[in-house]
Order: C-alpha cells, then structure tokens, then sequence
C-alpha cells in the first residue's frame, strides 16, 4: 500500500506515536521523513507548509495539511471506521474523546512538565512548590484512572478492542513511568495503569512504538529551593 502523505515528527514524541499508531491499526502507511528539531522545522519549505513551524504536522497525497496531534490522529483513525479506533456508536466515540482530553491533560501534561524541567531544562527556574504541584496532579489523576480500569475486565478503557483512547492513554503513561511512577509506584499504586499500558505496547501492530520505554527506578526528584 502506498502511504497515504506524510508525518513530520520526531518519533520520541507522543504525539507522533499516536498517529503512527493509529496509522498501523488501520492498515495505513504514513511516511516518517528524517526529521531534526530546530532544522527541519526551521526550513523555508517547511515553514511554508506550517507556518508555526511546530510538529507534527501532516501532509496528505493531495495537499491536506492538518497541525496538532489529535487532530492528525483522530483524522488518521477515521479513515477506516472498521478499525475501531474512535469507538463503534455515539456513546463510545463520546468516551473516546473524554479519556483522550483526560489523558492528555491530566497525565501527559503535568508529566512532560516534570520531564522537561528534570531532564531537558527547558523551563527555568522550575522548583520543588512546581513539581510538588504537578505531582500530586498526577497522583489525583493516575488514581483515577486506575479506580476505572479496576472496572474493566478487559483492562482496556473502552471496550475490549484498543481505540485511540488507549494509544493516547499508552504514550501518557510512558511519561509518566519516566518521571514520577518508579517501579514501587507502578507495581504498588497503580498496577493497572500500566498493566494497560504492557497490553497496548504489546500490540504487534503497533509494539515498535513502545519499545524501550525506560521508565525509571526511582521517581524524579527536583531540590528544594
């Protein structure tokens, strides 16, 4: 199958594993061209085609663009309906566009923040009031979450098939286990969160996304000020 346009991203961001994801599960190719943060982005042809000169961006065979990752997402899991990415009526695609809101809010959110103060040190003057913040954010949130998933016997959000929700849900938790969730935390606390997140890395149509995804032993920590 020839791919259906063109993904610029990088593929350690979430949102790029999400589309890709989605993408696999439905059977279609996206070409991934080689893409360099600061570079790509920055170049003329480029900026012409998405004048933000954020990522991703998408770019169809006949010249549809479309920017921000759900949308190329969600965009990606509608073009085959008989994949059930977006759920299979009303009620359920409405639960799929709740738990992807969630999960990008409320997870992924404060959990790249943490990431990017510890890790990256993007963002000055990032203290210990900021992470406690954002922490127990992510406690309230993971709590949640797991409390749902105790409810669901096929340890999926949904239904018993992976929608996008469950994509989504998977790369939020990916920065979640690389941040606060260290391995007492996700064996003790939250054991069905990334339970959810083993069974969808596992997906063979989609596990090359997962791989590797190095989440620490110890919750990052930040000193105080």
């Amino acid at each position: 199958m020839a791919p259906i346009g063109k993904l610029y991203g990088h593929p350690r961001q979430p949102q790029t594993k999400a589309i890709m994801s989605a993408a696999a599960i439905s059977g279609l190719e996206i070409e991934l061209p080689p893409f360099e943060f600061g570079v790509t982005n920055k170049s003329p042809e480029f900026v012409q085609k998405f004048p933000l000169a954020k990522i991703p961006g998408f770019e169809d065979n006949e010249g549809f663009k479309l920017i921000e990752g759900t949308a190329i997402a969600r965009y990606v899991s509608s073009l085959v309906p008989a994949a059930g990415l977006l759920g299979r009526n009303a009620k359920e695609t409405a639960l799929v566009d709740q738990w992807v809101h969630f999960a990008e809010t409320e997870i992924q959110i404060p959990a790249s923040t943490i990431y990017g103060a510890i890790v990256v040190k993007y963002i000055p003057g990032f203290g210990k009031e900021q992470y406690d913040f954002q922490r127990e954010r992510l406690a309230r949130s993971l709590k949640f979450l797991e409390d749902h998933l105790a409810t669901r016997p096929s340890g999926l959000l949904i239904n018993d098939s992976v929608t996008f929700a469950d994509i989504t849900l998977a790369t939020a938790a990916l920065l979640a286990g690389r941040t606060v969730c260290g391995a007492a935390e996700r064996e003790q606390d939250y054991p069905r969160v990334f339970a959810h997140f083993a069974k969808v890395a596992a997906d063979e149509r989609i596990k090359t996304w997962f791989a590797e995804p190095g989440f620490v032993e110890t919750p990052l920590t930040v000193n105080a000020e």
